[in-house]
């Protein structure tokens, strides 16, 4: 027996989902699905904000001053474009956003909307552009004491993932005419032993338990300026898949003083991270013990999916949340037997699974809140 909010009969997560998917909210423009998102709450007698950064925020239960537990319902209305057509096929909902990420929203709002939060507090907090550089979710401040973060896991618990840190690898010499090449100090050259020290560069460090290795990937490559002359200077961009406990300021440190150490004394070496107006989302994870984990675990097994407890395979806003106890949860995938799912043309969400989440969600949260 939960207790549920009565007034949580009158929302239905599936007309919500329909509706949503229909509304084109790339990362270009979402205003029209956060007025969606708002009338529902207000719809429900739930007031919300809209802060400075555009997240919309609604609380319900106790005053966070007062609060014996805060819970934090976290997830995002920004698409990837292009904008896909919302169609409905038997018990699948197709279209840009019905996985990643309007139907964990959807399993979300109804477990928000139907428990009673007593002596808790309850958030939901919807960020409007995870797409693209988290600008509001790294200008939340909503000091919870647990997370969830809704993204297509196919109802598993996922407690854990990597980061995901870019940069660009410097490399500077002295230009001479090729015909002479020992007169100068060629940057592209450099590159060879650079590259080694990208190879080697995880070889000591152990894999984290949950995540596995770190991954150090070179992925676009610029230098020289003449076919007939030594390079005096070379790029090289990196992909940096980091695991817990790295940050992005010690791999850039440590990135940087290993490729010092590989190349020639006369080659400047510098190593800059890609400049964002917010915070790299860094790695995290939560113990799978934890009880976060084992009750959403329970419940998402009692409502029928498989209670999974494993890694989320791509970076998400959770880092912003973490060390707090995070998970990330929801109906859909990222990737099926046939491929892609999220961020694909063939996008889709099954009905069953979104109900499935939504009550999932609504007795583990009347399990969480005292």
């Amino acid at each position: 027996m939960t207790r549920s909010a009565a007034s949580s009969d009158a929302f239905d997560p599936i007309a919500f989902l329909e509706r949503a998917v229909a509304i084109d909210s790339t990362d270009e423009d979402v205003t029209a699905m956060r007025t969606f998102l708002r009338e529902t709450l207000g719809s429900h007698g739930v007031a919300e904000t809209v802060d400075d950064a555009g997240n919309t925020l609604a609380s319900r239960g106790a005053a966070a001053a007062d609060c014996s537990r805060h819970v934090v319902l976290n997830t995002h209305i920004d698409t990837v474009p292009p904008h896909v057509r919302f169609e409905r096929d038997g018990d699948v909902i197709r279209g840009r956003g019905s996985c990643d990420a309007k139907g964990p929203l959807a399993a979300l709002l109804a477990a928000f909307l139907a428990v009673d939060p007593g002596d808790a507090r309850v958030t939901l907090a919807v960020t409007p552009d995870e797409e693209a550089l988290s600008t509001g979710a790294a200008a939340l401040a909503l000091d919870g004491d647990l997370y969830v973060v809704g993204e297509p896991t196919g109802l598993d618990v996922c407690t854990a993932a990597k980061g995901r840190f870019q940069g660009t690898l410097s490399l500077t010499g002295v230009a001479a005419h090729a015909a002479e090449p020992d007169s100068g100090t060629n940057a592209v050259a450099a590159l060879e032993p650079a590259l080694g020290a990208i190879r080697a560069f995880d070889a000591d460090r152990d894999p984290h338990p949950d995540l596995g290795p770190a991954t150090l990937t070179p992925t676009v490559v610029d230098g020289g300026a003449a076919t007939n002359q030594v390079p005096a200077d070379c790029s090289l961009v990196v992909d940096r898949r980091s695991v817990p406990p790295e940050t992005a300021e010690g791999f850039r440190s440590a990135f940087e003083a290993a490729v010092r150490d590989a190349v020639a004394d006369e080659v400047g070496v510098s190593f800059a991270l890609t400049e964002r107006p917010t915070p790299f989302l860094e790695a995290f994870a939560t113990a799978p013990e934890h009880e976060l984990v084992e009750t959403l675990s329970a419940a998402s097994r009692e409502a029928g999916g498989s209670g999974a407890v494993r890694p989320f395979t791509a970076a998400t806003e959770a880092s912003y949340f973490a060390p707090a106890p995070t998970v990330v949860f929801g109906p859909g995938v990222l990737a099926d037997d046939t491929g892609a799912v999220a961020h694909a043309e063939r996008e889709y969400v099954s009905v069953p699974e979104v109900r499935r989440a939504a009550e999932a969600l609504t007795a583990a949260l009347d399990s969480l809140v005292p």
